[in-house]
């Protein structure tokens, strides 16, 4: 056996350049475009769609001609008609104008961007009825993608209304039955948060062929350490302090700057990381420029069974009924025999347990970290101001407006001016409405 070995001027290394990776990335994508698997063909057309060459045309027409999935043909429309373009034939390119309008992917309005403009004294584009149609695709493409920006404002605008929901929900039912202005529950949102790193590092250690179900033991785990950190504020602290508004605040606020610090001994002063599982990864793309992560979907779920337990617990049971009725009037509860110290003691772990779910749910969209719960503590009491003092479906559409209204002005203006611009609305509104969107009913709700 003879091995031929090349001569020494023969040999040495190719040198590739951005365009012929380009090149050859749309070769290889060609090439699958027969594949008996659908996966493989759907991601060939979506590499073409990016960019197609004319010398490809042949190819594609003979793909389109053989392909029976919709999607896929959409894809090789697209890819056709970008490479449609440079032809020679005004009535192709027209043609193509016209089909790249139908798409909604920013960088087909960039392509068709140099076909309305001039180089020089002469157009880009010599033919007015191509320039025309040129036009027209690319405001209906403009219409479309601020269609889907709008749509993603929303949707992170529900997704932080969910947060605040949870946040506010406990500080509703501490501050509607107790009148107590709990400076220290954001710190209940990082109790449930911390809930959460420490069971991921006990599935990790104990339990890793589980790990993708930690969040689930998270769940109850973060509900009760934050109700019983609140039991044991109310017990020890707040107990004392009922009826003088100026001394609780104080209190709660010392009480909040005491978590912080325990939490920086225990768990250190840098941000801990929370991993989502692997059921809450990714996204589902609704539109090219529009995704909806699958942790904010399932969080704005949790948010609505949440409140749905609430709202049982509040009105289906004996515990809500004294609660509402310590709510409306506690002296008049008292005296028909409701254990009010009791309720209050309840009340408030129940109201803490909610937001260490808030901070449970928190530590799957945001950095977990001593300081966490001082963004949210403010926005919490301006969710039960808003919404009405002790009123489930105020918090509700308070929180939904909060959200949706920040989201917007910051896509607008800028995170800064729409924390004020909020502000000012809310003042403005508590104004001509004090008693909030949902006051409470009853003829002794005024005293």
């Amino acid at each position: 056996n003879t091995e031929i070995t090349p001569a020494p001027e023969l040999t040495g290394s190719i040198g590739i350049n951005n365009r012929l990776r380009r090149e050859l990335a749309s070769t290889l994508a060609s090439l699958r475009l027969f594949s008996t698997d659908r996966e493989v063909r759907w991601v060939a057309a979506q590499e073409l769609a990016s960019g197609t060459d004319a010398e490809l045309l042949p190819l594609l027409e003979k793909a389109l001609a053989s392909e029976t999935d919709p999607e896929i043909r959409a894809r090789l429309q697209l890819a056709h008609a970008q490479g449609s373009l440079g032809s020679d034939d005004a009535a192709i390119r027209l043609n193509a104008v016209r089909v790249l309008g139908d798409s909604i992917d920013p960088n087909i309005r960039q392509l068709l961007q140099p076909l309305t403009e001039k180089r020089g004294d002469a157009w880009a584009e010599p033919d007015s009825a191509v320039r025309a149609a040129a036009g027209t695709s690319i405001r209906a493409i403009e219409k479309r993608l601020a269609l889907a920006e709008n749509v993603g404002r929303a949707f992170t605008g529900v997704s932080l209304a969910s947060i605040l929901l949870l946040a506010a929900l406990g500080l509703a039912i501490t501050y509607g039955v107790m009148g107590v202005i709990n400076m220290a529950h954001g710190e209940l949102l990082m109790v449930g948060a911390y809930s959460a790193w420490a069971m991921q590092g006990v599935f990790e250690a104990y339990l890793p062929n589980y790990l993708d179900w930690y969040l689930l033991a998270a769940i109850p785990v973060g509900f009760l350490s934050a109700a019983l950190v609140g039991v044991l504020m109310e017990r020890i602290v707040i107990r004392h302090l009922y009826g003088r508004p100026l001394e609780t605040l104080l209190a709660t606020w010392g009480i909040s700057l005491f978590l912080i610090q325990v939490a920086r001994t225990v768990f250190g002063a840098q941000n801990v990381e929370v991993a989502n599982p692997v059921w809450m990864a990714g996204a589902i793309e609704v539109m090219p420029n529009l995704l909806l992560p699958w942790n904010r979907i399932i969080i704005i779920g949790f948010s609505v069974a949440v409140l749905a337990a609430m709202w049982s617990i509040l009105n289906l049971s004996r515990m809500g009924m004294f609660v509402r009725a310590v709510t409306q009037n506690r002296p008049m509860a008292g005296c028909v025999g409701v254990p009010t110290g009791r309720i209050d003691t309840m009340a408030f772990g129940l109201g803490a347990g909610i937001a260490g779910l808030g901070g449970v749910a928190l530590s799957q969209i945001a950095n977990v970290g001593p300081d966490m719960g001082q963004g949210y503590i403010v926005d919490s009491f301006m969710v039960v101001v808003l919404g009405g003092v002790g009123q489930l479906a105020g918090a509700v559409w308070a929180a939904l407006g909060l959200g949706v209204l920040t989201k917007f002005l910051e896509g607008w203006t800028g995170a800064v001016v729409a924390k004020i611009a909020v502000l000012v609305v809310i003042i403005i509104f508590i104004q001509k409405r004090p008693q909030g969107l949902f006051a409470l009913k009853g003829r002794f709700v005024e005293s």
